[in-house]
């Protein structure tokens, strides 16, 4: 059960990292922060497609990560 679990979360961890790292950057410098940072903080800019997609993928990971670390760490008590 230990061993599957450790497997389990290295494949979740490589994921996760690879999910991460494919987002596009949300700030587009200085110039962003000042004049358009409020659409971002207000919700007017929608997320569509892959970025919608990549989103919910790191959502569902971390929450994987979180779920199967609290179970190794419980199992190991």
């Amino acid at each position: 059960m230990e061993l599957a679990l450790t497997v389990l979360l290295v494949i979740v961890c490589i994921s996760l990292i690879t999910v991460v790292l494919l987002q596009p950057g949300k700030s587009s410098g200085l110039s962003g922060a000042i004049g358009g940072g409020s659409e971002q903080l207000f919700g007017k800019q929608k997320i569509r497609g892959s970025e919608l997609f990549l989103h919910r993928a790191t959502v569902i990971l971390s929450l994987l990560f979180f779920i199967i670390m609290l179970t190794l760490t419980y199992l190991k008590i």
